[in-house]
């Protein structure tokens, strides 16, 4: 099978390209030499099927940042039959360099000059048969947007391929020569084929960055940007997922349990309590992960997180991240697994490993229902406000903390650079793209974490066999006494450690899971919670629900965007230690202070 390399600087529109050229059929594999996961799919051009590798959006083939070495490693270790070199035309005075660098490999390539809508509005026009000419290669223009000569493209793409051999290099670096010849090169070829104005027109960035990157108004707008989309996500999603649940509930109920009445007790509560719900798990997901991309594909493509990120560059740097860090986090608010799957965008691997070490630490939607219920159960009205907006700020704190601790272990050298794109509007198109790609790619990989973890908790609170679900008898109120030494200090009963147990699955769980344990629901559990707890005891248990071991989608998803067992381990052990100290310093604080 015949492969082509999709290659081109960041911002080029490369990705767009290579989603509709390959729609749905992309997937993430790992190929030899190259210790990151690319994206690939299997196309059909003419009458042969054609592998499609996304490789990483790079600015130079000798340079040594962790995507260039990837790009080396790729097209030194794999046979490639085409390099298709995607650059933005408006912009070809810098990225004609890659060209020329790709041509010195003497590797068979198309260059696709892509977004011509923008450069007709900049009046920016380029002489593709004289740039062909000189070249050596063909030159096509198009809009990978919006589609336009997207199917000139395809036709020069399948006719091209047809008649190429696979090429394997050995030391590119060697192959590369002086960047002062590249220069000279690409001077002569910009300046014989490009038409430029003589100043550009653009004027609504620059209006909208004056706004935006305003140094006193530029922060507050951007909270606002971000709370509004964090509004807008729940406000359409939520609905979604309790639809969602419905219906997985009314399919258990009037298929499931009926189908499944006559088989053995146990076999009953695996497949159902165990498989099924583990699934039912997962598919809650769905709706808030689908919104989430729709959502951040607009702003991340839009050129405004990019801003977001320049923004609050100058903080984090001090903390060993950088400003994507910060955009990271705070998607972490929402929910902490998509968060860790856009740390794919920072290029050093160090820098993306702290980051998804302090991103379970935001406070997500599924804790923040645990929260609401134990502050309306604990506290007053006037009370509840203030809880909450502490909980808040601890959230931040533990992110501070732990990037400070850890920053050298994962010290990135690679200073940020940033370039920032004029402003975009994504199409639809794109956009369910974006979303249905992430939402796939996070179904295959988390799903069996999730169901192996429901399982386990299933057994946990079911046997041995002949005792009461949940009850301290069973094996999971067995490992609760077992717990009890480290927990009873921080003032986490019994009750409370079956909780979080099954909190480690999922954090939605823990409501439930009181539910079952205490005999009852609603304003009745409630109630009894505050007869049997107080306020220190309530606040402790939320810090610790705060902090502790993630969530078994984000333990898996952590081991999936690092493929690094022993970091995963990290990620799980710190912060329960973590967990456990601060909720004992304020535990015992509170209770020296006479609570």
């Amino acid at each position: 099978m015949k492969r082509i390399a999709l290659l081109g600087m960041p911002n080029t529109g490369k990705s767009t390209f290579f989603n509709r050229l390959t729609g749905a059929s992309a997937r993430v594999g790992n190929w030899p030499g190259v210790t990151v996961d690319l994206l690939g799919a299997k196309v059909l051009l003419g009458d042969e099927t054609v592998e499609i590798v996304d490789l990483p959006g790079i600015y130079d083939l000798h340079g040594f940042s962790d995507d260039e070495q990837v790009v080396r490693h790729f097209l030194e270790n794999n046979p490639v039959d085409q390099v298709l070199i995607v650059l933005n035309v408006s912009q070809l005075d810098r990225q004609l360099s890659l060209v020329l660098q790709i041509l010195q490999l003497k590797m068979p390539a198309v260059l696709l000059l892509n977004m011509v809508d923008e450069a007709r509005r900049h009046g920016i026009s380029v002489d593709r048969e004289k740039m062909s000419e000189m070249l050596g290669i063909p030159v096509l223009g198009m809009s990978a947007k919006y589609g336009d000569g997207y199917k000139e493209a395809h036709e020069l793409i399948t006719r091209e391929v047809r008649n190429s051999e696979p090429v394997r290099l050995e030391k590119i670096r060697e192959l590369l020569v002086r960047d002062d010849e590249i220069e000279n090169t690409m001077e002569h070829v910009f300046t014989s084929t490009v038409q430029v104005p003589a100043q550009l027109s653009n004027t609504l960035t620059e209006k909208l960055d004056n706004l935006f990157l305003h140094p006193w108004l530029g922060l507050p707008l951007f909270f606002g940007v971000m709370f509004l989309l964090f509004q807008a996500i729940f406000f359409l999603g939520a609905p979604l997922q309790d639809l969602v649940a419905w219906i997985l509930d009314q399919f258990r109920v009037l298929v499931l349990d009926p189908l499944f009445s006559n088989v053995p007790a146990v076999l009953n509560g695996v497949l159902l309590d165990g498989i099924y719900n583990g699934v039912g798990t997962v598919a809650s997901f769905i709706p808030i992960i689908i919104m989430f991309f729709l959502f951040m594909a607009l702003v991340e493509d839009s050129g405004y997180l990019s801003r977001a990120a320049f923004l609050m560059d100058t903080l984090m740097s001090k903390l060993g991240l950088d400003g994507r860090s910060f955009v990271m986090v705070l998607m972490g608010f929402g929910c902490n697994v998509p968060a860790l799957m856009g740390t794919r965008v920072m290029r050093s691997r160090a820098l993306r490993l702290l980051t998804m070490l302090v991103i379970p630490f935001s406070l997500c939607s599924a804790r923040l229902q645990v929260f609401l219920f134990m502050i309306a159960a604990l506290f007053t009205a006037d009370q509840a406000p203030l809880v909450l907006f502490s909980l808040y700020l601890f959230s931040f704190t533990t992110v501070f903390l732990t990037a400070l601790l850890f920053k050298g272990k994962y010290h990135s050298e690679e200073a940020f650079i940033l370039e920032l794109p004029p402003y975009r509007f994504p199409t639809l198109r794109q956009m369910i793209l974006r979303g249905w790609h992430e939402t796939r790619h996070f179904l295959h990989r988390a799903s069996k974490f999730i169901i192996a973890g429901v399982v386990l908790v299933w057994l946990l609170t079911n046997f041995p066999p002949g005792v009461e679900t949940a009850s301290a008898q069973t094996w999971a109120g067995r490992i609760g006494e077992f717990l009890s030494p480290v927990l009873d200090p921080i003032g986490i009963d019994q009750q409370l450690t079956i909780a979080l147990i099954f909190g480690f699955v999922a954090k939605e769980i823990v409501v439930g899971a009181l539910a079952v344990i205490y005999g009852s629901e609603g304003t009745e559990l409630m109630g009894l919670m505050a007869n049997q707890l107080d306020w220190v005891q309530a606040y402790s248990f939320m810090l610790f629900t705060l902090i502790y071991t993630p969530c078994l989608s984000t333990v898996a998803t952590i081991r999936s965007e690092s493929r690094s067992t022993a970091f995963t381990i990290v990620s799980v052990a710190w912060p329960l230690a973590l967990a456990w100290v601060v909720s004992f310093i304020f535990y015992h604080g509170a209770r020296a202070m006479g609570y």
